[in-house]
């Protein structure tokens, strides 16, 4: 099941023109298919979904395979959502996905009582976006219900005080690694593998 998500997750096209000061990275669709798929498990699927920073679609995709009553993507990025469009075409999965253009840490709309987040933001690692995570985090707190996030390895105890102070509990995490091409000049290695955590946290 996990398998198969993850080979129809593979046709998700990334970043055309990826932005690093938005730390523009796509998430693989193996981390994306294990995310979606343990999310699933828990019984987090069946309802509103959203994807926080969507990019160009994977989370939003791949929670949309599964047929929650709703799936929204955020992204402030115009190019990202005419890809994360063309993604859904490509899929055609079972539940459409209403891609909205817009701050994903300042909600451009409603999406109901407890829904569900999914998520892979930026790092905070670029200069003049620190703390980028925070943010999103602060934003999955202030939506209730229940969040599912990619951080930086090593970020567990950041998560969980923060998650603490903001009323929430983190119930799952689990490492994972991020594959990443070489997108930007600072890369040196033609592909770097990035270890990074994920965690479900249940909101207030």
């Amino acid at each position: 099941m996990k398998r198969a998500l993850e080979q129809r997750l593979a046709a998700v096209e990334g970043f055309r023109d990826p932005d690093v000061t938005r730390e523009q990275y796509p998430t693989p669709a193996a981390l994306a298919a294990h995310l979606i798929h343990t999310a699933d498990l828990q019984g987090d699927l069946s309802g509103v979904v959203v994807d926080l920073g969507t990019g160009t679609g994977m989370l939003a995709l791949g929670a949309a395979l599964r047929r929650p009553s709703r799936v929204v993507g955020v992204d402030v990025d115009p190019g990202a959502l005419a890809v994360a469009r063309e993604n859904e075409r490509r899929l055609s999965p079972p539940r459409s996905v209403a891609w909205v253009r817009g701050d994903a840490t300042r909600l451009p709309l409603s999406v109901g009582a407890d829904p569900t987040v999914v998520m892979n933001p930026p790092f905070g690692a670029q200069y003049g976006n620190r703390h980028a995570d925070r943010r999103f985090l602060a934003t999955a707190a202030d939506l209730g219900g229940v969040s599912w996030s990619v951080h930086n390895g090593g970020s567990r105890e950041f998560v969980e005080s923060f998650a603490a102070d903001e009323g929430g509990t983190v119930t799952h995490a689990f490492a994972a690694e991020l594959d990443l091409a070489n997108q930007y000049d600072f890369h040196t290695a033609e592909r770097e593998a990035l270890d990074v955590e994920v965690f479900r946290i249940t909101w207030a």
